[in-house]
């Protein structure tokens, strides 16, 4: 994958019929110079300034003619130029070396993909990714402010910034505080993650990153607070060990009782603990109404309790099969015990679900979390066993759009070693899963 460089003239690869762009007489394969006479950098300049009524677009042809189109549309209404990537622009790469990158983390073989590291603010802005702001230049950051990039999402880690140093290899690190700090000033919001590593930005550290995050409020949204995650490959990495159970216990202490006191004063509790810590701790987790409008699902916040809700409310809208379905599913070490008894549930509509519990020897077993178990373990771990009609997967096992796990193999591979049909389905959404579970059902 490329690294960004800078672009000035944008490749016009499609306009979409009837739209402004089209009804002007832009055509694909001239270059996008300007808008309103700004250069544009990304999609990020491209959506902001297409956004008004009256535009004056210049494209240069081929021969390196620029013409202006004098263009009269409504506001948001799109301009209809289409590019070679979505982005209109290269991903940007992480330049931190983490003490606890996933990637660095990884064993040989599985998806190449999954070895390029992004720190890329845009995609925090679009598709919600948690950045460092550490690969952002002044000048960049500069724009974000322009541009008014609100809210992104930020990996805080620690707010002292000889620690935040220490964990990101980076000088740039130590700036967080300035950095948010500037957002703030400029009314900007965000919401932080803390991936907590013991010994390195737990204990004191981490109730002072708390302190100092809330102190942004409302710039600071929210900060979900989440254990660091170690696989097997270490060798030759930073020594690093999991939370005990004792430890993710106190975190979780800290974290109630601080939100309790955000929730009085704001009315929201501002700091969440991941959903692993508590399973980690042997803690049952919050009700439902604690976790707000679930605003940190993608750090596993209240994942569990969304998808119970939600699971419960779409089954009581069923009608129970008239035959006895058997049916086998899988999960990560984490949500099993949450999950086994839910998922007995469907008993009583005429649905035999067995839950197997698929420990992660492809990462090391260390690795509880759904989304990482690899066809390889499902395979190996219910071979010669009768699935029944079905093998149901979380979809968050597979690469986004596709059919691939991290070990590379898909479901038709699993398919072939297990004898069964494969459906995967949504992780995220209780009620999407039992719509989905039970239409397969109904197509056997």
């Amino acid at each position: 994958m490329e690294v960004e460089n800078r672009h000035k003239k944008h490749l016009v690869t499609s306009v979409e019929p009837r739209s402004p762009a089209d009804a002007s007489g832009i055509t694909r394969g001239v270059s996008l110079v300007s808008i309103n006479g700004e250069p544009v950098e990304d999609i990020i300049d491209y959506e902001q300034l297409t956004a008004m009524e009256k535009l004056c677009v210049a494209v240069e042809d081929e021969a390196g003619n620029v013409r202006e189109y004098a263009i009269e549309k409504d506001e948001y209404e799109p301009l209809g130029l289409g590019f070679s990537t979505s982005l209109m622009s290269p991903v940007r790469a992480c330049k931190n070396r983490c003490l606890f990158c996933f990637v660095d983390q990884l064993p040989r073989g599985g998806r190449e993909t999954l070895r390029f590291k992004d720190d890329d603010w845009r995609l925090s802005l679009i598709m919600g990714n948690y950045v460092t702001l550490t690969n952002v230049s002044d000048a960049e950051f500069e724009r974000i402010i322009l541009r008014r990039v609100s809210p992104l999402y930020v990996s805080v880690h620690a707010t002292d910034g000889a620690v935040r140093r220490t964990m990101m290899r980076n000088p740039s690190a130590e700036r967080i505080m300035e950095r948010l700090t500037r957002l703030r000033e400029a009314g900007l919001r965000f919401h932080a993650q803390i991936v907590v590593c013991p010994g390195v930005n737990d204990g004191a550290v981490l109730e002072r990153s708390i302190e100092e995050l809330y102190a942004l409020f409302p710039s600071a949204q929210t900060i979900a607070v989440v254990p660091v995650g170690l696989t097997k490959y270490r060798e030759g990495l930073a020594p690093l060990r999991c939370l005990t159970k004792e430890e993710a216990a106190n975190i979780i202490d800290f974290a109630e009782a601080f939100a309790k006191r955000a929730r009085k004063q704001t009315g929201e509790g501002f700091v969440y603990a991941a959903d692993e810590l508590y399973v980690l701790a042997g803690r049952e987790l919050p009700p439902y109404e604690d976790y707000d409008d679930f605003p940190q699902l993608e750090n596993g916040v209240g994942l569990l309790r969304k998808f119970e809700r939600e699971f419960r409310g779409a089954l009581s809208q069923m009608e129970p099969f008239s035959r006895t379905c058997r049916v086998t599913g899988v999960s990560g070490a984490s949500a099993y015990g949450f999950l086994k008894p839910l998922l007995a549930e469907l008993g009583e509509y005429g649905v035999e679900f067995g839950l197997r519990r698929v420990e992660n020897d492809y990462f090391g077993r260390s690795v509880t979390v759904a989304g990482l178990v690899t066809a390889t373990d499902i395979a190996s771990q219910l071979r010669g066993e009768s699935p029944g009609e079905l093998l149901v997967i979380p979809d968050d096992m597979l690469r986004e759009r596709e059919d691939v796990f991290l070990d590379g193999h898909n479901t038709k591979w699993l398919e072939r070693e297990l004898n069964v049909r494969v459906v995967p389905l949504c992780a995220a959404d209780g009620e999407a899963y039992i719509y989905g579970l039970f239409n397969a059902l109904k197509e056997v």
